[in-house]
């Protein structure tokens, strides 16, 4: 099969399973409706179940798909930076940034939008931070940035520990659901969405020069890669990409780890096509998660990133089995 036909394939095929969690998400639930009635609903004619499907279910999913997808993409390009197959986008304290914000927030009592608002600015702190320390003198090394994300993330834990620990009773479930991802509260789909669109369109053009990365920094400086500046560019992305999901849905962990390894097994490791291939699968798993979250003990709902890590975890030992044969 041609390369080209062969990339088609594996791209309509994702954009279908997307299509199909998507509608999967808008029609199960507590009260189940029918296909008819979804289509209905997204054609504008009112109906009993338009509301639940309009109003709660289809942001809840556009944001899911969304995270995921932010998520996936920021894993691919955080592997292609730190040539490192076990970086995801958290391991520079974006996360933990975030989380000190958003706890901050619940335990001062602020709505949503001072929770968000908290959220995104810790996890730009932690990322202007981690930059800033393993630039140093203008030396920077994958080993360095590395390092300095790991020392900033237990900084930033520390922190979560002491303001769960001095929460009262009544704000500590949400902080814990904020931790462990969720996406009840996500009805704002659009900022999510419009952030991966944006992430996407700026890291494509990129893909060509990040192949050459892949093989080494000397080797893409001999063939004419400007290693600094698209190191600067791909760590401004994925870092920037995982703060629009945190702010969103919280910490939801392995979507960004095991989906970019999970594609490269269908793909290949050209970036032309494993970044848009990793955006779809990522998004389309986590509304799969997030629906079977909302189903499985229905009306209780479970933190969707409680179910990504129990799905991430005998996956990802799956791969290190398989690329150890």
């Amino acid at each position: 099969m041609p390369t080209r036909r062969r990339a088609v394939l594996i791209i309509a095929s994702l954009c279908l399973l997307a299509l199909a969690s998507l509608g999967m998400a808008l029609m199960v639930g507590t009260i189940s409706v029918p296909a008819a009635d979804v289509f209905a609903a997204l054609l504008g004619h009112h109906s009993n179940s338009a509301d639940v499907v309009l109003q709660l279910r289809l942001p809840r999913a556009l944001a899911g798909f969304a995270c995921g997808g932010l998520l996936a993409l920021a894993g691919a390009l955080m592997q292609v930076l730190l040539r490192n197959p076990l970086a995801d986008p958290y391991v520079l304290g974006i996360s933990g940034g975030a989380g000190v914000g958003a706890l901050f927030a619940i335990l001062l009592g602020l709505p949503v939008l001072g929770i968000d608002g908290l959220a995104f600015i810790g996890a730009l702190g932690a990322m202007l931070l981690v930059f800033g320390l393993a630039h140093g003198d203008g030396s920077w090394t994958q080993t360095r940035l590395l390092l300095t994300g790991v020392i900033v993330a237990a900084g930033c834990g520390a922190l979560v520990a002491l303001m769960l620990a001095i929460a009262p009773d009544d704000r500590l479930r949400g902080m814990l659901f904020w931790l462990m991802g969720d996406l009840a509260q996500a009805s704002d789909w659009w900022p999510s969405l419009l952030a991966l669109l944006v992430a996407l369109a700026l890291s494509m053009p990129f893909a060509r020069e990040l192949n050459l990365l892949a093989r080494g920094m000397m080797q893409a400086q001999a063939l004419g890669v400007a290693v600094n500046r698209l190191r600067y560019a791909v760590f401004l992305l994925a870092s920037l990409a995982t703060a629009a999901s945190v702010t969103t849905a919280g910490s939801i962990g392995f979507i960004g780890l095991v989906i970019p390894h999970l594609v490269r097994l269908a793909t290949g490791n050209d970036q032309r096509l494993l970044l848009p291939a990793s955006v779809l699968a990522g998004g389309s798993l986590l509304v799969l998660a997030d629906t079977l979250a909302r189903t499985m003990i229905a009306p209780q709902q479970l933190p969707v990133g409680v179910l990504t890590a129990l799905i991430g975890v005998p996956v990802f030992l799956y791969l290190l089995s398989r690329q150890a044969k």
